[in-house]
């Protein structure tokens, strides 16, 4: 039997706000343990929430982007259950009246067949605690400064259809809140997780199968393997005569595999109820306005603006639009040197090399967009030629320092001057009469082997464009 799976996501992403969603604790990562959860985070007696308005800006911001609902009145609720790094009983959350209603996003695909997924909603809630099992022998350490964190959880429509689409959806949205400042995307630090709910079914049926939960996955590469794995379990359960049990996985990157953690809860397991210390969230189209007046320029405005005004290739375009941050680096390299095409091509060639082999990201680079836009433009200049800006690339990596100056002290101007190059070049004739003979026979090939052998003599300093004119007028 031929399977389809059907994987639906629910993305965790930590707001930027400086403080909690409902606190003034602070949000900073790294802090000893404990050290920021205050008596609101720990639900002592007598204490009220207080709601944060730059995460009801964030939550507004996102659902704009996506061309969503904005639900300008909603409620928070109490969503109630008992874990150790839950110290209230319950965490305020959102449920039948979200802040973000229905919206979509378009996912691209390498093939060109773009696909819509839809957005069921995304709530604000608080993040809870942080169980650490790996620290002390036979128990377990609860840290509580996560706790009170603001999240915005975005639940996306079962509209996936393989592990890979799934990864590419995490990647896509991880780039637009990022794009939008409203999460700094650190998935090692947990600033965006994933859960994916998958099931199977026969292809062609429009009845879902049954599901399960792959819970706390914060790596793209993970998501597609968690994923895949659970489709193939399913359909070895199924084609075995097994019935797949709705419940709670997790996944063991060592092992490459998921494993229960319990049984699946049901919404009404959790006893919704409206927060009776938070009144209803009320909003202003005014606000949303507002809101809107802040957003940035978007990927695929982006994309389409490289393609139009800057004359790049849609591949180029969509490369270098994708990330937040290559496409700043882009713009601040653009910036200094104003060719496009020449910063796409060191962007996506040697740059990303390098960063590639040293397994560094684009805000790592050890080369600021400034010298990359100088570079560029002291080729253009004709002061350096495409192997001197090689060379200086390279020296740039592992050495810094300013772009003119290490031109000066490495010897890496182009020569062009055209008295010095003529005597190399006459006595490169005057050395070589047979490949002379054959060039004015019209074998225009051994023209390379003249200009090769000028660039050899002048160390690669020499311009080729005014190597190969001289030639051609000495023969």
């Amino acid at each position: 039997m031929q399977w389809e799976p059907v994987i639906g996501l629910e993305l965790h992403v930590q707001l930027a706000t400086s403080s909690k969603i409902f606190s003034g604790a602070s949000t900073a990562f790294g802090a000893a343990p404990n050290e920021q959860a205050c008596a609101v985070d720990l639900g002592l007696p007598g204490v009220l929430p207080v709601l944060n308005e730059n995460a009801v800006k964030m939550a507004v911001k996102f659902g704009l982007a996506i061309g969503a609902q904005i639900n300008l009145h909603s409620i928070f609720d109490r969503k109630n259950y008992f874990y150790p790094d839950l110290p209230k009983g319950y965490q305020i959350s959102q449920f039948e009246t979200p802040i973000v209603g229905a919206g979509s996003i378009t996912l691209e695909q390498e093939d060109g067949n773009n696909l819509r997924i839809g957005i069921t909603r995304a709530h604000l809630e608080e993040d809870a605690g942080k169980s650490i099992h790996d620290l002390f022998p036979n128990q377990t350490g609860i840290d509580l400064n996560r706790t009170g964190t603001p999240l915005l959880e975005i639940v996306s429509e079962p509209d996936l259809r393989s592990a890979k689409q799934a990864a590419d959806y995490f990647r896509q949205m991880h780039n637009l809140v990022r794009y939008l400042k409203i999460c700094d995307g650190n998935l090692a630090q947990g600033s965006m997780r994933c859960d994916a709910n998958v099931s199977v079914r026969p292809s062609g049926s429009t009845t879902l199968g049954e599901r399960t939960e792959i819970k706390n996955i914060n790596s793209f590469r993970f998501v597609e393997r968690a994923i895949r794995f659970e489709i193939d379990r399913h359909i070895d359960i199924l084609e075995g005569g097994g019935t797949v049990e709705r419940e709670t996985r997790q996944y063991d990157p060592d092992r490459d595999e998921t494993r229960v953690m319990r049984g699946k809860e049901m919404s009404e397991d959790y006893r919704y109820f409206p927060d009776p210390d938070l009144l209803p969230l009320q909003i202003s189209q005014t606000f949303v306005d507002a809101v809107a007046a802040e957003l940035p320029e978007l990927p695929e405005a982006r994309r389409h603006r490289y393609e139009e005004a800057l004359g790049l290739t849609a591949y180029d375009a969509r490369w270098l639009s994708n990330d937040p941050d290559v496409a700043e680096f882009f713009e601040a390299v653009l910036n200094i040197c104003n060719n496009a095409k020449q910063s796409a091509n060191w962007i996506m060639g040697a740059l990303s090399g390098y960063l590639n082999k040293a397994d560094l990201g684009i805000d790592q680079s050890p080369v600021s967009p400034e010298q990359v836009g100088t570079l560029i433009a002291r080729l253009d200049d004709g002061t350096l030629s495409s192997k001197t800006a090689k060379t200086l690339f390279d020296h740039l990596c592992s050495q810094g320092g300013e772009v003119d100056e290490a031109i000066e002290v490495l010897g890496l101007k182009q020569l062009n001057d055209t008295g010095e190059l003529s005597g190399i070049i006459d006595q490169i004739l005057a050395d070589n009469p047979d490949q002379v003979a054959q060039l004015k026979a019209g074998k225009e090939k051994v023209l390379g082997f003249f200009v090769g052998q000028v660039m050899k003599q002048t160390q690669g300093k020499a311009n080729p464009k005014q190597v190969n004119e001289l030639i051609r007028e000495k023969i």
